[in-house]
């Protein structure tokens, strides 16, 4: 394994000695603070169109992730504030500046994950492993994954954390989606579809995230007595919002397992958003 020493791209603030906290510090109730979300999904489920939906958003896109731009140049969206980060230190200034420069944005969309990730990959692999990227360097062991989440994907997570609290803005994070193989304590293992993330990464976002929507098409086997198959159709486009065995999915709100997205992505972010007001609604009824 690689004995190099993993850097952070910034200092840790730690915080100044102070007053020590006590029990007159307690609190009963929440922040009142804006949700955390994940999207993902296969190609042209349509996660860009939702986000862009959104109350006032803002795009962080990664490197040659240009689904926004088509979008807008083909008329299916408005204009829309965007900026393509290149690199990791790009990607992490954009959210000092979101932070800390005065805007009336409110939703930040970063657009995507996974893209944010490589960056992050690049920058570890050149910063400690001397742009190795073969088995005496980053991939050993994934020793350069490894450190990425160790280091970079929680810099990501601190940093949109102190973009909630200080801005208030809602996070939406989109991401691919790709086949991986799930380890299962409890019988054989299996595949399922989970973002296309290093899984120590996607482990610390998903349990970051309040919800994970997974986006697919919702598919109908039929077969007729004269076919020797079934033959499968393409149905509504449907966003789920609860773990299963086939994908990941999760949410602290009270949504249903599923919420169509309909034929837009107003449509789809209109439906997402009534879903949300009707959990609220069911947990103060509740109690």
């Amino acid at each position: 394994m690689s004995t190099a020493t993993i850097r952070s791209s910034r200092p840790v603030n730690q915080p100044a000695p102070g007053k020590r906290l006590s029990l007159s510090d307690a609190i009963s109730g929440g922040k009142q603070l804006p949700s955390r979300v994940i999207f993902h999904g296969q190609s042209g489920i349509g996660k860009t169109s939702f986000a862009a939906n959104a109350p006032k958003p803002f795009f962080l896109l990664s490197r040659g992730e240009t689904g926004l731009h088509t979008l807008i140049d083909s008329g299916q969206l408005p204009k829309i504030q965007n900026v393509e980060a290149k690199t990791w230190d790009d990607c992490m200034g954009i959210l000092d500046d979101l932070t800390s420069q005065p805007h009336d944005y409110k939703t930040l969309v970063i657009d995507v994950l996974d893209g944010m990730e490589k960056l992050a990959n690049e920058y570890v692999c050149a910063t400690s492993f001397n742009n190795d990227w073969g088995r005496t360097g980053f991939v050993n062991y994934s020793a350069g994954e490894r450190a990425v989440a160790s280091c970079q994907t929680r810099e990501l997570i601190c940093a949109l954390e102190k973009l909630r609290e200080v801005k208030r803005m809602a996070i939406i994070g989109l991401a691919h989606t790709g086949v991986g193989n799930f380890n299962n304590p409890l019988g054989s293992d299996y595949n399922r579809y989970l973002p296309s993330i290093y899984k120590d990464s996607w482990n610390l976002l998903e349990a970051w995230a309040d919800i994970v929507l997974y986006g697919y098409h919702e598919v109908v086997a039929a077969k007729n007595k004269e076919d020797r198959k079934a033959k499968a159709t393409t149905g509504v486009r449907l966003m789920a919002t609860e773990w299963c065995a086939a994908f990941s999915a999760k949410n602290r709100h009270g949504l249903p397992p599923e919420i169509e997205m309909g034929g837009s992505g107003q449509e789809a972010w209109n439906n997402f958003k009534t879903a949300l007001e009707a959990g609220r609604k069911a947990k103060v009824t509740n109690g």
